[in-house]
């Protein structure tokens, strides 16, 4: 009988520690799955979508620059800021509407002409002289220099709500007409297209010619084929595009005017984004400005080339010759320059 009740005694002390261990292990189950679902509940992270604007259209070199700036700013912030670009005029038709929207905020960035841009930093203005620099290469120099940058400064401190991020190629605009022209004398009573800018109506008209204004640019073809010009004045890309070359067949590689574009931001963007994550943005923006000066070279090659194919007749002219063109200029630099002639000087003197 007391064998009995030891072994009873035996076997419910063995039963009490296996129950013991078991809630332990079952509350070590209980932890397990409480830190799993802790760990799988907690807060993706989250990422800012921008927006771009962008008139030209699908392929064209600011586009693809502009395509190329979201690539390499969600690359580098991990995903966590992403940009989505609105090419061919779907957002804003007008550029000066861009810049109204950055301005107020309802926009994050737009490439943009440095033109409109001068209305708040006026000595952009300067950049835009015309026959002021030599060739492309003196054109970089002088923006990716202290005047660019000290440009790119201004617009930022101007209070306009933009932020200037970096410089895109945009060619040199020469004239087109139908009648040779390798002088200034050639260009005397000829009817030259032009923007709705004072300053370069101003610039035919002591080149001896005509300037004509309020001709949108689908209209040239039409307007120099029904004799109502006799030319108008552009870059490589826009002849091809637009068919003018068909009309005008004979283009002077004058280069009166280099004006660049600008990558502009909203100074709201700041807001949006972490300061690191914000420097990382104005690097990547730079960082395009070479790839948007070859994709420009490569469409520039392409549009000469199909043109010349077609029959037109380039003229290239001398040193001698373009130094007859940029003495004319004189009343426009006096006009226009006044106040920033040792910008101008400098300019000029830049690369020498």
């Amino acid at each position: 009988m007391k064998k009995a009740l030891a072994l009873l005694l035996a076997v419910l002390t063995v039963f009490a520690f296996v129950s013991c261990g078991g809630d332990d292990e079952a509350a070590s189950a209980s932890t397990t799955s409480s830190t799993t679902a802790s760990t799988s509940s907690a807060p993706a992270q989250k990422t800012v979508t921008l927006i771009l604007s962008e008139v030209h259209a699908e392929g064209y070199p600011t586009t693809l620059a502009d395509y190329e700036f979201a690539r390499l700013v969600e690359e580098r912030t991990e995903g966590r800021v992403k940009i989505n670009v609105y090419s061919g005029g779907t957002l804003y038709g007008e550029e000066t509407g861009s810049i109204e929207a950055l301005q107020i905020g309802d926009l994050d960035f737009a490439r943009v002409s440095a033109s409109p841009v001068a209305s708040y930093v006026p000595a952009l203005n300067v950049i835009q002289l015309p026959y002021l620099y030599r060739d492309g290469d003196h054109m970089w120099q002088v923006l990716n220099g202290p005047i660019g940058q000290e440009m790119l400064n201004e617009i930022e401190s101007s209070g306009s709500g933009l932020i200037g991020l970096c410089y895109y190629d945009a060619g040199a605009r020469n004239f087109y007409t139908t009648t040779p022209v390798q002088s200034v004398a050639d260009m005397a009573g000829l009817k030259i297209r032009l923007q709705n800018n004072a300053m370069m109506v101003e610039m035919v008209q002591l080149l001896g010619g005509n300037g004509v204004t309020g001709i949108g640019p689908n209209e040239v073809y039409s307007a120099i084929s029904q004799g109502t010009i006799d030319g108008a004045e552009n870059n490589w890309p826009t002849y091809e595009s637009m068919g003018d070359y068909e009309a005008a067949p004979y283009f002077i590689l004058d280069g009166h005017t280099r004006v660049p574009e600008i990558l502009l931001a909203s100074a709201n963007v700041v807001n949006k984004v972490s300061a690191e994550d914000w420097e990382i943005i104005k690097e990547c923006a730079k960082d395009t400005q070479e790839y948007e000066i070859e994709q420009w070279a490569l469409r520039e090659e392409s549009s000469r080339e199909k043109v010349v194919a077609a029959g037109v007749t380039v003229y290239e002219p001398t040193a001698e010759e373009l130094a007859e063109f940029q003495a004319k200029m004189d009343p426009i630099y006096a006009e226009y320059g006044a106040g920033y002639e040792d910008m101008i000087e400098e300019i000029l003197n830049t690369g020498l």
